[in-house]
């Protein structure tokens, strides 16, 4: 699913060197290269302030806390998405609110999101997921209005734009109160192990963020909230500085691969290929197909047989997740949820797709539908 060795090998040296500075330095927690990344990460995405930390998850519950939500508050989330969504809700005590996304780019439903709203909603987050925006321009409208803060998690779409109807252009999680994302190895700007970051442009937020994810430190010995241990180590932080160079390079590499797919797949009644919004860039974490769900076990087994690996995201709602039932509520009866975990398969997807992969992987699947 996922080359990670090539594209090493592509920047070796310079990812080689970079660790070794490291090595040599001894400066393995909070080093030089911490702050580094920090900064070019915050110029790339225009952002006020970058607070990088352990890996995702902790990003979404470092930006939860810093909101001061408190028990029982309502947080909305897309019912289809990975669990780290609703595991921070439920572990700060906070109520999931878990509701349906739109079909066509399995983002959440904006106007599920206005009927899912009580006077006990807090947060809305929207996940980007696959690597394109939800609509965010609906959505900010929608919580603006009603006094509710917005964490947009980018795990999968760090380096898409999203466009306003006015014309305005912005990077994925840099227009609410925070963004978070992931830099798990498989992720577009993925580092050699768990990474994460926190990204805000109100600096309040931003200090209040840095000190919880330093046990709630603004300087050493000096404990000012309720905070937790969530750093990037140095080592990861110095590869991630050097992939972040690659990271626009790597989002057209995805994409040219999405295009190959698109075209042999489009003519085949069977399989519907990625819807792309008008309003956001896709960078294509993953290249995810709905086939009909009579079809699909048999169809990746057929795939594994021949070498091409394939994985299902995400085979059961939130909602149904055993460690979920019982707690919150949900909005509607999350038909498209459940279609989706049916139908969806996502296929090799990664910045080393060479065209001769990709003619077999595609001229496979044509030949399963002829």
């Amino acid at each position: 699913m996922v080359d990670l060795k090539n594209q090493y090998v592509k920047i070796k040296p310079a990812i080689d060197t970079a660790i070794q500075e490291c090595i040599d330095s001894t400066a393995f927690i909070k080093g030089p290269q911490v702050g580094a990344f920090e900064k070019a990460l915050a110029t790339y995405l225009d952002v006020q302030s970058v607070i990088s930390c352990a890996n995702g998850t902790d990003a979404l519950q470092i930006a939860m806390m810093a909101l001061d939500l408190k028990p029982g508050d309502e947080v909305i989330v897309p019912a289809f998405t990975y669990v780290a969504t609703a595991e921070v809700i439920g572990l700060l005590g906070l109520t999931p609110v878990m509701i349906d996304v739109d079909p066509q780019t399995c983002n959440i439903n904006r106007a599920l999101v206005e009927e899912a709203i009580t006077s006990k909603t807090k947060l809305v987050v929207p996940v980007h997921l696959f690597g394109q925006c939800a609509d965010m321009e609906g959505i900010l409208a929608l919580t603006n209005a009603h006094n509710i803060a917005v964490i947009e998690d980018t795990a999968q779409a760090i380096g898409a734009s999203y466009t306003f109807t006015d014309g305005t252009s912005c990077k994925a999680g840099t227009q609410s109160h925070f963004g978070t994302t992931s830099f798990f190895p498989s992720k577009n700007l993925g580092c050699f192990g768990d990474g994460g970051a926190i990204y805000t442009n109100d600096p309040v937020l931003a200090q209040k963020a840095r000190m919880i994810a330093n046990h709630g430190q603004p300087k050493k010995y000096v404990h000012e909230v309720i905070g937790i241990n969530s750093r990037l180590d140095t080592l990861q932080a110095a590869i991630l500085l050097e992939k972040l160079k690659h990271l626009d390079v790597y989002s057209m590499a995805r994409q040219k691969a999405a295009d190959f797919y698109d075209a042999a797949f489009k003519p085949i009644e069977a399989i519907e290929i990625p819807y792309r919004a008008a309003n956001s860039t896709h960078v294509f974490h993953q290249y995810t197909i709905k086939i009909p769900a009579q079809s699909r076990d048999d169809f990746k087994n057929y795939l594994s047989q021949k070498g091409i690996p394939s994985m299902i995201y995400y085979p059961i709602p939130l909602n149904e997740q055993k460690a979920y039932q019982g707690l919150g509520r949900t909005v509607g009866n999350l038909s498209h949820t459940k279609a989706l975990c049916q139908s969806v398969l996502s296929l090799p997807m990664h910045t080393e797709l060479s065209v001769p992969q990709l003619e077999y992987i595609t001229s496979t699947v044509q030949s399963y539908f002829s």
